[in-house]
């Protein structure tokens, strides 16, 4: 699967446009990262508990895309696009959609 954030894939013809697909997760935080996330307000640096969590529920919402997509006989996704929501307190929602084609 070609995954891209622009409008077409490089060297390569949109043959079929199968419209819109997306995935999504819906995570909570976690105690013992929010622990080590106060400590390191303190004394700074990187959350890394956090920005684990984040690439976890970014693979996870890609990949849910992905498969939506090749259930539709897609072989490329364009112009991708990710977001986040709260929805509830401590629980955020990372969202990705695109424009599955079929490219050749």
């Amino acid at each position: 699967m070609i995954l891209t954030n622009v409008e077409s894939v490089p060297g390569k013809t949109i043959k079929q446009h199968f419209g819109i697909v997306s995935g999504s997760t819906v995570r909570a935080k976690h105690v013992g990262r929010d622990i080590m996330a106060g400590l390191k307000n303190i004394v700074g640096g990187e959350l890394k508990g956090y920005t684990e969590l984040l690439q976890e529920s970014r693979k996870q919402a890609t990949d849910r895309m992905i498969k939506q997509a090749e259930e539709l006989g897609a072989n490329a996704i364009v112009n991708i696009r990710y977001a986040t929501s709260s929805v509830a307190q401590g629980a955020s929602e990372l969202y990705v959609y695109g424009t599955a084609v079929q490219v050749i």
